[in-house]
């Protein structure tokens, strides 16, 4: 059977996409052509020909694309940091956004000198940020907790393969991150807190990719985007030890009232709000202030 060139069905695929309003086609198109060829987008060049049935299942997942399907739920799996994790219906799929405030959370615990450092991760989703977090730094103590039963299955599913892999087992937690009764054995004894609430207010203008695909238990906040992100603040400030740290994103139009909110209470001080790479307002960073002097 005559093989067939993988070049021209890319091209062939970035129409599709292009005509369905994928907004990244192109890309699209090659990284879902890297994933059925088995190879890295960028060596798709060195293999010029396929065989036929390549290119029909090829073409099946660029149907699924064109259909607004998540790149990512097609594909299997998403990347934050060093690590890779599996991501599907059901659960929220991580930003790249978010490799900012990983390389923030990393970068603290630099100077953190419990050992082993604390670290908690609310609303944590698939495990993404608890897990690259354990991965880069083994000698920390990671729990992360998620409310919603079908993201804390793939949470666990990933911990599981995580752990397979030979990284340092975080501990899960099924919990809402605003109940004052949460994870009370570590208060006052958390180094870090990182955090991906659901942040984006009612009636946002959304791409089909989120709406239609990302659950809303982890994309809404309210009607202000601020439901899940206020009351967690005192879940925070109880966790926290003397100088630790919390970082928590949020949504690009309410970076200033997060700072605010982190303001208003004394128990917090070095308030300051981080841009994305596009200079949008994304994640607000505070520390736990040390107790005064007598």
């Amino acid at each position: 059977m005559t093989r067939k060139p993988l070049r021209l069905a890319i091209l062939d695929a970035t129409s599709t996409l292009e005509a369905a309003g994928v907004p990244s086609a192109r890309v699209d198109a090659e990284l879902l052509a890297s994933h059925i060829v088995g190879v890295e987008r960028g060596r798709l060049g060195l293999v010029p020909l396929v065989e036929p049935e390549i290119i029909d299942a090829y073409m099946k997942t660029v149907e699924q694309r064109a259909k607004r399907i998540p790149l990512q739920y097609i594909t299997g799996t998403t990347a934050l940091g060093n690590i890779d994790v599996e991501v599907g219906p059901g659960v929220f799929v991580p930003r790249p956004e978010t490799e900012l405030l990983l390389g923030w959370a990393l970068a603290f615990l630099e100077g953190v000198d419990s050992r082993p450092p604390v670290v908690v991760d609310l609303c944590t989703g698939s495990g993404a940020l608890a897990l690259a977090i354990a991965n880069a730094r083994p000698d920390a103590q990671v729990h992360a907790v998620e409310l919603d039963p079908p993201a804390l299955a793939w949470a666990r599913r990933n911990a599981d393969l995580r752990a397979e892999s030979g990284d340092t087992p975080i501990t899960l937690h099924h919990g809402d991150v605003t109940d004052r009764s949460l994870l009370t054995d570590l208060d006052g004894r958390v180094d870090l807190i990182v955090s991906n609430p659901p942040y984006i207010p009612l009636g946002a203008d959304l791409e089909p990719e989120v709406l239609d695909h990302d659950p809303h238990l982890a994309l809404f906040g309210g009607a202000d985007g601020l439901s899940v992100i206020e009351p967690m603040i005192g879940t925070v400030a109880r966790l926290l030890r003397a100088r630790g740290a919390v970082g928590v994103e949020h949504d690009d139009s309410h970076g200033r009232q997060v700072a605010e909110l982190f303001e208003r209470r004394r128990v917090f001080t070095d308030v300051r709000e981080h841009p994305d790479l596009a200079g949008r307002p994304r994640f607000v960073v505070a520390s736990r202030a040390a107790p005064a002097l007598d």
